[in-house]
């Protein structure tokens, strides 16, 4: 494979660039830590959602609250049970990001709210305790993303992404502020990231925005 991308030390700072080879440009540990932080930040907003807070459209066009965070229930799931040269998320091998994500929905479609909370907690519990572990143990292996076979580091950085993305969803439209920037949780430069090009690519991989 030809990596075609600027070396790290090119890059400005608070500007990230992903290639389709290596791990993270950024230490992995401090992922996990605003990883955490973001999703600590969300639940506390959710745990004051009243039925309609739950039931209210977001900016993804055809999905509530409650079906955002079902599909980062179904995320959470998914990184956790990646393992080597994973296919999961692979356009060859059937995956496409504008329906096999609202296929994921029909598994808790009469899942209350509450429900979903609890496990949107538990599974983000397990999910970055696992990858830590990952890290401790050092362990070096690629799963295959919708643009070819990616660290397995790269996914827990779109999953990143991808939950803040969608806690601006919920948030932006319900009007009630505006939530920190990706940078805004690191006190580091290097830590921020922008849209990443090939999640770009992937036509807004979960969902159309209004």
């Amino acid at each position: 494979m030809i990596d075609h991308s600027p070396l790290p030390e090119k890059i400005w700072p608070g500007k990230l660039l992903l290639r389709t080879a290596g791990a993270c440009d950024f230490d992995p540990e401090r992922l996990l830590e605003v990883f955490g932080e973001q999703r600590q930040r969300f639940v506390t907003v959710l745990r004051g959602f009243a039925p309609d807070d739950w039931a209210a459209p977001t900016r993804c066009a055809d999905w509530s609250a409650h079906d955002v965070v079902r599909h980062l229930c179904d995320c959470n799931a998914l990184a956790a049970s990646a393992g080597p040269d994973d296919h999961t998320l692979d356009l060859a091998a059937g995956f496409d990001p504008r329906t096999t994500p609202r296929g994921w929905l029909t598994a808790s479609a009469d899942e209350p709210p509450d429900a979903t909370l609890t496990r949107f907690v538990a599974t983000t519990e397990e999910l970055l305790a696992l990858l830590r572990t990952r890290l401790a143990q050092n362990r070096k292996f690629d799963i295959r993303l919708p643009y070819g076979p990616m660290d397995w580091t790269v996914l827990v950085l779109h999953g990143f992404w991808d939950s803040w993305l969608h806690e601006r969803d919920v948030l932006l439209a319900r009007g009630t502020g505006r939530p920190p920037t990706t940078t805004q949780y690191s006190s580091r430069p290097d830590t921020g990231c922008s849209s990443p090009p090939w999640r770009r690519r992937c036509s807004a991989i979960r969902c159309r925005r209004s």
